[in-house]
């Protein structure tokens, strides 16, 4: 709950070529019987994902494709999305737009916005076009092996066709300045011509193949058949069938670099694409039968660590959300350390473990012990908790000193950062009682025993003053009944949820709330929650819903996808397995750029054109996040359920699609770090050949209960199972219980027609 949740869609001016619906021809899916866009966005029941679950295999990325146009735009003067190039963590950031047609380009927006460098666009042919303007004859943005920062696209005018490839060096000088290196190549027609103009008001001289600003600084540098005309400020080459020409672009005007150095295109490309091979190669090893899954894990993971700046994982790069907020960036983080991002995961924390914000203090304060509660049990390492305690100790005060006398609640503070009412906030509440019960968990792990006591006592005791808020504040009257996010206040069911301005932000804030788990997992209130926002409007295609209701989108419906991280996860522990693929699938084909597995904090559902839909200040680390996190916990998950603040069961393979063990169906699962030590696996599925084989590998500390899934596709079923060659009886239809096995563990399922 940043400065909002959700307060972006009441702020922004879009330029007017964006201010279209969808047209009618694109607004219904040819699949007969399957409701309309309109009847989607009027139900109060996600229509659509009940679809994909109706489905033989469940829902499945194919289904939600064509359900709508891609992202696309932004509220920007460049209008197509930035894809945003750099070095791992490194502070200075490229701005590539998406469909080629500039480096840097302004945006115009102030002050959601930010600008850098002086803006390159290009053009193609004669007449000059600029590269990308009609999308009919533009062929990507892609990513180089489908998830490298290496952007490629091509574009045809007239008979040729011009290839772009523009990536960000990761070696030094050019990663401390920005560097964006593009090559423009003729792949198709025997002569055509290419343009790079400056937009900038300053004089640049030229010479020895680059341009220098006024104080001889180096804003862009040149090879091949490129000629300088000062008075356009345009660079033009001639291209020749398979000719190329290549350009280094300097976000941060370079002194003293060698012009030369910008015949380096190779070279710096072929480090590129070995650094980056090289962050994935030093995290999870992770392949799934789905290649689509494959590259979106990749890219969304390399791309959480070009948004992040030094030791900051920030919420977005290039815009005003290049900042920490608590929870949204603590999930980005979380997803770091899930991916095996040990070290970066470690030198982010502090930051935000200091990060202050007095409008939305207690949720901040709630949110950083749970974060360093999730650290301790990942990390195991005691000085993650020591070395931070001067930190968190000031949120664990705030929260023990803030309770008032009467109501056992925190004082009333913001409903949303967004929204100012002062209220007695559930979501505050509820997070920080969860931050006290987990830090008491981690203390008593580290055998401060006497502490721990006293700290679980405060929280039963604050647990109870929030259960007897809620009691007299919910509302019976509805179906399910309604609990308010403001205590004691007499808050009106909303209904549905996304007709009004507070009940789009209930949508968001309702999430955090089922993550604390306040009302116990399983429990009445937890269905009450969790059923009021699935059948009241306020779920779509598995993703949180929101409507603005001010500004130039004032009625315009869309998914705040990253506010829904917390509802994602209270599916998955309570084994509702569809509908957590419902969202997983909805997110990777409609709150994600195709190729280039971007999002947005927000997106709309008509607000574009017939080519694509607008979406909100994109990158995005915790739309990332909720993608990431969501894969590993179809894979492994690691719970509570107990509820006492440690770790005690390890699940595996309990989200997995089924298709995913269809005959041949291969997953590989490689050092993934976990609460109890880190975990291997691999799965190789055969059931035409009647069995499906799994290797678990565990290290670490011996979860209470460690339980092995193998969901079979439909038509088929399991009949038995060998755990290291011995007979094993089935948990239900397609489970063993593996506990205390040694390691590692040889599982085969025996499986026939059924």
């Amino acid at each position: 709950m940043r400065h909002h949740p959700c307060g972006w869609p009441f702020r922004f001016a879009v330029p007017m070529a964006l201010a279209t619906a969808v047209p009618a021809g694109a607004q219904s899916r040819p699949a007969e019987g399957l409701p309309s866009v309109r009847e989607m966005i009027d139900a109060r029941t996600d229509v659509w994902g009940l679809a994909a679950r109706r489905h033989t295999d469940g829902p499945g990325y194919e289904f939600f494709k064509d359900l709508l146009p891609p992202l696309r735009y932004v509220n920007t003067d460049f209008r197509h999305y930035p894809i945003v190039l750099s070095a791992p963590r490194a502070p200075h950031k490229v701005r590539l737009v998406s469909n080629g047609s500039a480096i840097n380009a302004r945006a115009n927006q102030p002050p959601m916005w930010f600008e850098a460098g002086v803006p390159v666009a290009f053009f193609v042919g004669e007449p000059a076009e600029p590269f990308g303007q009609d999308l009919a004859r533009l062929e990507g943005p892609r990513y180089q092996g489908g998830y490298l920062p290496i952007v490629t696209m091509s574009y045809r005018h007239g008979a040729c066709v011009y290839a772009q490839e523009v990536f960000a060096p990761v070696a030094a000088p050019w990663a401390e300045h920005g560097a964006a290196m593009a090559r423009f190549t003729l792949t198709e027609g025997p002569a055509g011509q290419v343009q790079a103009g400056l937009d900038t008001a300053e004089a640049l001289e030229a010479g020895d193949g680059a341009l220098r600003d006024a104080q001889g600084r180096i804003v862009m540098s040149f090879e091949g058949p490129w000629e300088w005309r000062p008075r356009s400020k345009r660079l033009v080459a001639g291209l020749t069938a398979g000719g190329h020409a290549d350009l280094v672009v300097f976000t941060r005007p370079a002194p003293g670099l060698p012009p030369a150095a910008s015949r380096a295109f190779q070279p710096n490309r072929r480090l590129c694409e070995e650094r980056w091979s090289d962050v994935l190669s030093r995290s999870v090893g992770l392949t799934t039968p789905e290649a689509i899954v494959n590259d979106a894990w990749r890219a969304t993971l390399i791309g959480n660590l070009m948004i992040a700046s030094g030791d900051r994982m920030n919420y977005s790069a290039g815009n005003a959300y290049a900042k920490l907020y608590e929870a949204e960036c603590g999930d980005a983080l979380r997803s770091l350390l899930l991916f095996g991002r040990t070290q970066d995961g470690r030198e982010m924390l502090r930051p935000l473990l200091a990060f202050d914000r007095q409008a939305t203090r207690f949720h901040v304060a709630g949110h950083k012990l749970q974060l360093l509660a999730f650290c301790h049990w990942l990390l195991r390492d005691p000085a993650v908790v020591a070395d931070h305690e001067p930190l968190w100790r000031q949120a664990l005060e705030l929260i023990l000193n803030g309770r008032e006398a009467a109501t056992g609640l925190l004082p009333k503070d913001n409903y949303a950062g967004d929204v100012p009412q002062q209220v007695y906030s559930l979501n505050s509440n509820a997070n920080c009682w969860r931050g006290l019960r987990d830090l008491a968990a981690v203390l008593d792990d580290l055998g401060r025993a006497e502490e721990a006591r006293r700290l679980r006592a405060v929280a039963d005791d604050y647990r109870a003053a929030i259960l007897k808020a809620v009691e007299k504040s919910e509302r019976r009257d509805t179906l399910p009944p309604f609990i308010p996010v403001a205590l004691l206040a007499d808050e009106p069911p909303h209904d549905p949820l996304t007709a009004t301005r507070m009940g789009s932000y209930y949508d968001l804030i309702a999430p955090y709330v089922i993550g604390s788990e306040v009302f116990g997992q399983g429990s009445q209130r937890e269905d009450w929650l969790i059923g009021y926002l699935e059948h009241h409007g306020g779920v779509a295609l598995g993703m949180i819903r929101t409507t603005p209701h001010q500004g130039q989108f004032k009625g315009e419906p869309g998914v705040n996808v990253l506010y829904g991280l917390r509802y994602q996860l209270a599916l998955l522990r309570r084994d509702e397995r569809e509908k957590a693929l419902v969202g997983f699938y909805g997110q990777l084909a409609q709150a994600m750029t195709r190729d280039t597995y971007i999002g947005g904090e927000g997106s709309r559902f008509l607000h574009g054109d017939e080519h694509g839909r607008s979406f909100y200040l994109p990158p995005n680390s915790a739309a990332n996040a909720m993608f990431l996190v969501t894969l590993r916990y179809l894979l492994v998950q690691d719970w509570d359920l107990d509820e006492d603040g440690a770790p005690d069961t390890l699940r595996l393979l309990y989200g997995v699609p089924r298709r995913w063990l269809a005959d041949g169906g291969r997953i590989a699962l490689e050092r993934a770090p976990t609460q109890f030590g880190a975990v291997s696996l691999e799965a190789r599925s055969a059931p035409a050949a009647g069995h499906v084989q799994v290797r678990v590998s565990l290290a670490g500390r011996a979860p209470r209960t460690v339980l092995l899934r193998a969901p079979l596709p439909a038509g088929w079923k399991i009949t038995g199972a060998e755990v290291n060659g011995e007979a094993a009886a089935l948990t239900g239809s397609d489970t063993v219980n593996l506990t205390g096995r040694p390691s590692p563990i040889d599982v085969r399922f025996s499986v026939a027609r059924g």
